[in-house]
């Protein structure tokens, strides 16, 4: 029976859904287009790609769980986490629209301007998704309602995603008129002002209402102990990961793929289109997929469907256009449910750790799964550059068959690979329909009690 004291309306649902939206509409363009921008507008070199890459991760190792033991341990009127959506969301629309701009440097002084924006975004991404994502734990303590809330908070990302996938490079060309450079960065203006309206509206539509005890004490070093402990943690940390890696490899290969594998780069609209348009309906499986077989077990069975029909791209020939389009819509309504699926476990990996303690530490929780996140899309990103790299890719000329079998592979099989082995790490995970039920029933009456209901 669900606790009505944690019921959320629909309005604080969309309303702090649309600060998903606005990541996303920043997120999605860095995940599918700046390695194209770095390679055929700055004109870098692919194996410098990959280091600015992997040397932002250094700084984020830090940064991440930083962020989360500050936004646990501030105190304000308005909550923990939202005042730093509030004050994070200028800084990440302009940061946002720096990443996007060609400056007239020398070739060194390109990778350097992209490796300080690059890092500039990480560190201001860390400021604002941390205690994001660390509102899911703390808007309500139900854990069906909490289903509910990411499924509503990923429509609405994916509603993002469907736009910056299926118009960005329309609006490039539109806006550019033979000037990509230009065309980039008038697009990302409008993204990322549209980003920070959104991350007002969130900071004004929603309430934290999950509190730790009062009576709780605990440091910095507690904390970490207890992730450490926590098995379920570790198992979504390297879920996450994994999961990034195939995010940002097959994101990113997605316009080569198109521009000069099948030489149709007007389909890359059309096919991102299709895929945002399947997944958009299947994000609403989650719930009751969750509800009848339990998140680890819809979350399993739905990443290992999707790995096989992303690897079905293998077989396919460069003029195979309708069965690209068929396995793009199969893999995108196999993926679609564990979108809202992975951060609703976050949620219940939160819970767990309190559960098992007697301490809760959301933010920390949070900022350890987000740095797993962001390892694997640089891991993923900087894995694509070397790949491109050692293909012999060349920007904006016809490419060797060597380079168009490298292609194939890193939209096909070699992106599959972390997913298989996501669906491995998920034996690990311990939260299983059972213990969700129990670890809620009696969160929700522990709490009771010390607030004195």
């Amino acid at each position: 029976m669900q606790d009505q004291t944690q019921k959320l309306s629909i309005v604080e649902k969309i309303g702090y859904s649309l600060g998903d939206c606005a990541a996303n509409f920043i997120f999605q363009t860095v995940m599918m287009f700046l390695t194209l921008f770095y390679t055929d507008v700055l004109l870098i070199a692919p194996a410098s790609i990959a280091w600015i890459f992997v040397v932002t991760r250094i700084w984020d190792a830090v940064n991440d769980p930083m962020m989360g033991a500050i936004a646990d341990r501030t105190k304000t009127r308005w909550g923990k986490f939202r005042p730093w959506v509030l004050i994070s969301a200028i800084p990440f629309g302009v940061i946002g629209v720096l990443m996007f701009t060609a400056p007239n440097l020398s070739a060194t002084g390109k990778i350097i301007y992209a490796l300080i924006t690059y890092n500039a975004m990480m560190m201001i991404y860390t400021v604002n998704n941390v205690p994001y994502c660390s509102l899911t734990g703390v808007l309500t303590g139900d854990s069906v309602e909490r289903t509910s809330l990411a499924q509503y908070r990923f429509i609405f990302a994916m509603l993002a995603s469907f736009v910056v996938q299926s118009f960005a490079m329309d609006l490039v060309k539109h806006f550019g008129k033979g000037n990509d450079a230009k065309g980039f960065q008038t697009t990302m203006v409008i993204f990322c002002s549209l980003a920070v309206v959104f991350f007002f509206i969130t900071f004004f539509t929603t309430k934290e209402r999950v509190k730790p005890s009062p009576k709780q004490k605990t440091t910095l070093k507690l904390d970490i102990l207890d992730l450490l402990r926590n098995p379920a943690w570790l198992a979504i940390v390297f879920l996450t990961i994994f999961v990034f890696i195939f995010l940002a490899m097959r994101g990113s290969m997605t316009p080569y793929y198109f521009k000069y594998y099948v030489v149709r780069e007007d389909l890359l609209g059309k096919f991102n289109m299709l895929g945002m348009g399947v997944t958009l309906p299947c994000i609403l499986l989650a719930k009751p997929l969750s509800i009848r077989f339990g998140k680890r077990n819809t979350f399993l069975v739905c990443l290992f469907l999707s790995a096989v029909f992303a690897s079905a791209f293998i077989f396919l020939p460069r003029n195979a256009i309708v069965l690209m389009f068929v396995f793009n819509a199969l893999y995108s309504a196999c993926y679609a449910p564990t979108i809202p699926m992975l951060w609703a476990m976050i949620a219940d990996v939160a819970d767990y750790g309190e559960w098992k303690t007697g301490r809760r530490a959301t933010g920390i929780t949070f900022s350890a799964t987000t740095f797993g996140l962001k390892m694997g899309l640089t891991l993923g990103g900087a894995l694509t550059a070397w790949l491109l790299a050692y293909y012999g890719y060349i920007a904006n000329q016809p490419q060797t068959d060597f380079a168009l079998k490298g292609i194939s592979w890193m939209m096909s099989i070699i992106p599959a690979i972390p997913f298989f082995i996501g669906v491995a790490i998920l034996l690990f995970y311990r939260i299983t329909k059972h213990t969700e039920l129990q670890m809620t029933q009696e969160l929700i009456e522990r709490r009771k009690h010390y607030e004195g209901v």
